[in-house]
């Protein structure tokens, strides 16, 4: 399931747009195969240029993507969240982002890691400087918030989508269901004409039959017969009929019930 297929990701960007204007806080949207479903917001050089920009950074980033959940301190020591998109239990996908302190860094802390990812040590201090700090209490307040907002959302996205497709699927069938019914009624007011001329021509033989007297014995036989069929006939109109009355009446109150909603 991919949030894409159901989600107004117009509506879905603008909600990302605006929290990441608020809070001043990265973020961006993850599939369930990891690549990014939404535009970056506020991600800052010291993570994508410097951090992700070296082959160990990213490596060690894309762990802490994967592994992250909740609010939490990635490898190079800023603050980062993960938070996952759900749908009627399902996993869909994810939001990460962050990318801020929780106070102001130990640079020493920091030229180590820079060493360790093969980063220019002043570049990496110069951009950390930028980065934003933030206590840990107002992130995790944010990120609670940004992912009860996007979850109410897309679940609001899912079932109307397919809430919607079920109606109409359920619109179909109740217009088939009534065609049907319609066909049945027509059939069985043709049986029921069949079943009348069978009464009519098992009358009609039996008076000839009687007519003919020893030579018509045969014949009365095959009179009685096509009397006895078109009794049978008309008892089987009969069930069929009321079988059609009480499927007509459910489609009917089916259809005066979508009408309404």
């Amino acid at each position: 399931m991919k949030i894409q297929d159901f989600t107004n990701m117009e509506k879905f960007e603008q909600i990302m747009s605006n929290w990441a204007t608020a809070t001043g806080l990265a973020i961006v949207a993850v599939g369930m195969d990891g690549k990014y479903i939404s535009k970056c917001y506020n991600f800052t050089d010291f993570c994508i240029k410097l951090t992700r920009g070296s082959a160990e950074g990213r490596r060690r980033c894309e762990q802490c993507d994967r592994d992250g959940v909740g609010v939490y301190h990635c490898h190079a020591g800023l603050i980062d969240f993960g938070i996952d998109l759900v749908v009627n239990g399902e996993k869909v996908g994810s939001v990460i982002g962050g990318q801020v302190l929780p106070e102001h860094p130990d640079e020493d802390r920091f030229r180590k890691v820079a060493r360790e990812i093969g980063v220019d040590e002043d570049q990496y201090i110069k951009a950390l400087h930028k980065v934003n700090v933030r206590t840990e209490e107002a992130i995790h307040a944010s990120a609670e918030l940004l992912g009860e907002v996007l979850n109410n959302f897309i679940n609001a996205e899912y079932s109307a989508k397919y809430s919607g497709d079920l109606i109409e699927r359920l619109t179909k069938g109740v217009s088939d269901c009534e065609k049907l019914v319609r066909d049945i009624q027509q059939n069985t007011s043709d049986l029921n004409r069949i079943q009348q001329r069978q009464n009519i021509l098992a009358l009609n033989a039996s008076i000839e039959a009687a007519r003919a007297g020893d030579a018509g014995r045969g014949f009365a036989v095959v009179a009685k017969e096509v009397g006895n069929l078109s009794v049978e006939s008309r008892q089987l109109n009969e069930q069929i009929s009321k079988t059609i009355d009480s499927i007509s009446h459910v489609v009917h109150s089916m259809a005066a019930n979508e009408e309404r909603a």
